[in-house]
């Protein structure tokens, strides 16, 4: 089981689910009449099942011995999509999780209890996978699949150039921002950055390492009290919120539609994601902003 979450894990996951249910409302007719397929993709799967966070007195994680003994258990989104029904099941599902442990949890409860259902699973990195769907897609057989697309990284495992291979595609994905949970832990306020935390930086926002650093930081050159000139370098406010805005401009670049953010917070409410959909299709766009501000304002 994935130790993780809090309200806005299930939040996100509703938010996913309820976009699903209306994506198959809309598609059924469609695939009826064109002899489409409809694929779910999932991109960091997980286990199929998430506890919510619970410490003890010291403020140490608990840890159970088994699912009997929490209360607070998350279902997680791959068992949300499978358990759809109506008004029809994706004719395909692709689950994707590189971590060992959770890989087996999700076999056993995805394939080995959905056994009607035609499931795929591969152990491996989801940019590997996102590649091999962009090549499927463009196949013959795959020109026939639409695909609706669920990539949920915990933090800055994406790439790049994987959103940029499926860019024409049809594709309506969901993707979670790392906006707090990484892009902001790597941005130090003194603008002094390792090698390793730029080049993450880079892959992850497909940006020349200048023009990363020019949007998140401002440079001056100043006169010291001793009247020598010397280089201020000074973190732009409001970082978290400023990379989110970044990510959803460039992937407008991509796809002709990217939706409004749901923010997630945690308990303290700082904020650790950003949360949007993007499309090829206006109309799809149009009914997740629609299920964003339910939650937004619930």
């Amino acid at each position: 089981m994935n130790h993780f979450g809090g309200n806005w894990t299930e939040n996100k996951i509703d938010i996913l689910v309820d976009y699903a249910k209306a994506y198959l409302i809309i598609m059924k007719k469609y695939a009826e009449k064109y002899n489409w397929k409809l694929m779910y993709f999932d991109g960091f799967a997980g286990s199929g099942l998430i506890i919510n966070e619970m410490k003890d007195e010291d403020g140490q994680n608990l840890i159970f011995e088994n699912r009997d003994q929490v209360k607070d258990v998350i279902v997680g989104a791959a068992k949300r999509i499978l358990e759809i029904e109506k008004p029809m099941s994706f004719d395909e599902y692709y689950f994707v999780e590189k971590d060992k442990s959770n890989f087996e949890n999700l076999t056993q409860n995805t394939v080995n209890k959905y056994t009607h259902k035609k499931i795929h699973t591969a152990q491996t990195d989801c940019n590997e996978k996102m590649l091999g769907m962009s090549k499927f897609l463009q196949s013959q057989k795959g020109k026939k699949f639409k695909v609706l697309a669920y990539i949920d990284p915990c933090g800055m495992q994406l790439e790049w150039s994987s959103l940029e291979v499926l860019k024409g595609l049809s594709v309506d994905m969901w993707i979670l921002i790392p906006s707090g949970m990484g892009v902001n832990r790597l941005l130090t306020s003194s603008g002094e950055i390792s090698e390793a935390w730029l080049r993450r930086l880079g892959l992850f926002l497909g940006m020349p390492i200048e023009d990363l650093k020019s949007f998140f930081y401002d440079k001056r050159v100043v006169t010291n009290l001793f009247g020598d000139k010397e280089t201020v370098v000074t973190k732009l406010d409001k970082a978290i919120n400023r990379s989110a805005e970044l990510y959803s401009k460039r992937l407008g670049e991509l796809f002709d539609h990217v939706s409004e953010t749901y923010v997630l917070r945690n308990k303290s409410r700082t904020t650790m994601y950003h949360f949007l959909m993007v499309s090829n299709n206006k109309t799809a766009v149009t009914i997740a902003n629609d299920i964003i501000r339910k939650y937004k304002y619930k």
